[in-house]
């Protein structure tokens, strides 16, 4: 019997999942809308009765060996979604606990969407073959999934890795989602780079393709279509953007040493007018000893497939770690929080 998995991502509109076999193939996908259920009992129940619909309708039964999720701060230790930014149902949701019951106990393991996306593109991407890369997603936000030695790092707590909130402006920051200043993201995701637009349409005199729009609606895709029509203004908010980027990236490769950095989501589809800036600017920032050894990629990952494929991949480690009988806790052993002190 082949074996199947599910891959899920949990999204603060949607959720997508999807049936995914060993070669990385989606063989069949669907969604549900994940805000219309206030409570987490009855969006699980509703993920069940569509997915299980989903499987009976391609012939699955009994060949899903695990399911994967990745979900806003979903942690790989606990199987539970801490605090999770867009989502209602509380401060701590047990994720893997409450799925894997509803599906009869198949294993399932949860992480970040970011760490999702990492895991999918080493298994099926661009990082095949890879032991040591950063994948940063370009989105709304700024994500990163870090794989040191073939292993994706979760750190003490299972948290680990959010290079998007490095901090990249030490004065006079731009104030980030996360509630600090000066954040990796608060330049360099698709949002960011908007916001930079309406600073530079208030700044700057010059004319622009840009003064055309209202300046609160401008879009990452805005300004992207406004420099491919050759707009001064446009060029140089995607070299502002490209040059933050490519100085972060000099910061990350000192830790880590990759052997590549892969971009994903709607920002990395900007290519070369993007990429330029980056390469520019890591190269004359990286640390001598790394340079030109860490290659810049775009995901190989199909888009309208990418969220099910990178949880998909998290299915197959449930099953593997399942098989082995291995628990979380003890691939990681995170150390307990120190108690307050009076």
């Amino acid at each position: 019997m082949k074996p199947y998995v599910v891959g899920i991502d949990i999204g603060g509109t949607n959720t997508v999942f999807g049936i995914v076999d060993a070669r990385g193939q989606v063989l069949a996908s669907d969604s549900i809308k994940t805000m219309k259920y206030v409570d987490f009992d009855d969006y699980v129940e509703e993920l069940h009765k569509e997915l299980s619909r989903l499987i009976k309708a391609n012939d699955m039964d009994d060949k899903i060996q695990g399911i994967g999720i990745g979900a806003p701060n979903g942690n790989y230790y606990t199987g539970e979604i801490v605090n999770p930014p867009n989502l209602p149902w509380g401060p701590r949701i047990p994720l893997a606990e409450k799925v894997s019951k509803a599906f009869g106990g198949i294993p399932v393991a949860v992480t970040n969407d970011a760490n999702a996306a990492a895991l999918g593109e080493m298994t099926y991407g661009a990082a095949r073959g890879m032991k040591d890369f950063i994948m940063i997603t370009l989105g709304t936000g700024v994500g990163s999934g870090i794989v040191i030695n073939g292993q994706l790092v979760y750190g003490s707590d299972g948290f680990a890795g959010e290079l998007g909130h490095v901090i990249v402006k030490r004065n006079n920051g731009r104030i980030c989602g996360c509630g600090r200043t000066g954040c990796l993201e608060a330049y360099c995701s698709a949002t960011g780079l908007a916001r930079t637009a309406r600073e530079f349409m208030e700044i700057r005199k010059e004319p622009s393709l840009l003064r055309d729009l209202p300046v609160e609606e401008i879009t990452s895709k805005d300004v992207y279509d406004a420099a491919v029509a050759g707009d001064k203004i446009s060029k140089e908010i995607f070299e502002y953007t490209g040059t933050i980027l490519g100085e972060a990236f000099a910061d990350m490769i000192a830790f880590s040493s990759p052997q590549a950095i892969i971009l994903f989501g709607g920002l990395a589809k900007s290519g070369d007018i993007l990429l330029k800036p980056i390469r520019e600017a890591l190269d004359k920032n990286v640390f001598p000893i790394f340079r030109g050894k860490t290659k810049i990629l775009l995901s190989e990952l199909k888009e309208s497939d990418a969220a099910v494929l990178g949880a998909s991949a998290l299915g197959w480690e449930a099953k593997y770690r399942y098989e082995a009988k291995v628990p979380v806790a003890e691939e990681a052993d995170p150390q307990p929080a120190p108690e307050a002190k009076a």
